[in-house]
């Protein structure tokens, strides 16, 4: 799937199915041990736990990496910040079913590639007046006017003031306002969530992840990225209550899904807006 931290599935689905046999498809959530609780990914992933020996594929551009995990139930495919292919294979998995698979969407691969290409150039260039930044959803134009020696930054209507050497480029501090808003904003939506569903979240962060919206630990803490107040109201409150639901159901299975589904019955639609969206590649 596009824009997505990855793709993952059975690579016999790249073939004629089995009668009777339905392939499982991973649609971005996976399990961090690291945390010791569950993730919800941003549509890239940086780095990766464990790596093979870089190796070419014909017909996939690039180098790719092979790394076989215990735990693993499908295979994965990832695109490394570095531009690696990195490919999860089952602890039963085979390399000759790990390459079919991915040649079998090596299309993804480049799509992906090309995606990044575009997010890289939007990231090179300064933010001044004009430039768009996301906030709740919508694309909003950051303004900017002098203000007795300083300038007033203004955006969705949110504002501060900067000095002449920050209005070179504006986005440390427009991103530090937005860390501010998320930290005063996101807290108190999701007590509002907990209260009226019946959880009990034992501490709520803001933090700066670059690899997951959001996640659960094990003792009820529920870690954000700040990065959620960019994002529409509904798909912010689908990664809240998908978080919430960690608190009842650690994991994510049938059970997880369906008190999910109870809890957001837009789920789909929210989880659909994730995966086509590019705002966190910029």
């Amino acid at each position: 799937m596009d824009s997505t931290p990855g793709i993952s599935g059975d690579p016999a689905s790249s073939r004629t199915p089995a009668r009777g046999r339905r392939t499982a498809w991973h649609d971005g959530w996976v399990h961090d041990d690291d945390a010791g609780g569950m993730q919800l990914r941003l549509p890239y992933l940086s780095g990766s736990r464990g790596s093979g020996a870089a190796v070419s594929v014909p017909g996939v551009p690039g180098a790719v990496v092979f790394v076989r995990q215990r735990r693993a139930r499908h295979y994965i495919l990832r695109l490394r910040d570095d531009g690696v292919v990195r490919v999860t294979v089952p602890w039963h998995g085979s390399r000759a079913e790990a390459e079919r698979f991915l040649v079998a969407r090596r299309e993804w691969v480049a799509r992906e590639r090309h995606r990044r290409d575009v997010a890289a150039g939007s990231r090179r260039g300064p933010w001044r007046a004009g430039t768009t930044v996301p906030l709740r959803g919508v694309d909003v134009p950051i303004e900017v006017t002098p203000a007795r020696g300083r300038f007033r930054v203004a955006f969705g209507g949110e504002s501060l003031t900067v000095t002449p050497l920050e209005a070179g480029n504006l986005r440390p501090r427009v991103e530090a306002h937005l860390r501010r808003l998320a930290s005063r904003e996101l807290p108190l939506r999701l007590s509002g969530l907990a209260r009226v569903h019946g959880f009990a979240v034992s501490a709520v962060s803001i933090r700066n992840q670059r690899t997951r919206w959001g996640s659960c630990s094990a003792s009820g803490r529920i870690s954000l990225n700040w990065r959620l107040v960019q994002l529409p109201p509904a798909v912010c409150d689908y990664v809240l209550l998908h978080e919430l639901t960690h608190l009842r159901h650690p994991n994510h299975s049938a059970r997880f899904w369906r008190e999910l589904a109870r809890l957001c019955p837009d789920h789909a639609q929210a989880r659909a807006w994730l995966r086509s969206s590019k705002l966190l590649a910029c």
